[in-house]
């Protein structure tokens, strides 16, 4: 089943208004220098939150508690989605 993905909803002609509205405001001579700066942004926050999550990992083992009960429930979560999503695929109207 194909489908296509969609990013907040948005489509391509609006999408291409926003990089046109971006590219009048900022220069086309700026527009790299956000990106970059906005990569970077992203990639220390994401960073920064997967320390917090082995800085909580490793306090609760070290607490003793069972930290495994948390990939069982990912693990049953992924599979009723997969379930759900092979159940209502012949359903789901395309777009």
């Amino acid at each position: 089943m194909i489908q296509q993905a969609t990013f907040l909803f948005i489509s391509g002609a609006e999408i291409a208004f926003i990089l046109f509205i971006a590219i009048m405001v900022f220069g086309a001579d700026k527009l790299p220098e956000i990106a970059r700066g906005l990569g970077k942004g992203m990639r220390t926050l994401k960073d920064a939150s997967n320390g917090i999550k082995h800085e909580i990992t490793k306090t609760a083992e070290n607490s003793g508690i069972d930290t495994s009960i948390t990939s069982d429930v990912k693990k049953e979560l992924d599979k009723v989605k997969d379930d759900l999503e092979d159940f209502t695929g012949s359903v789901r109207r395309k777009f």
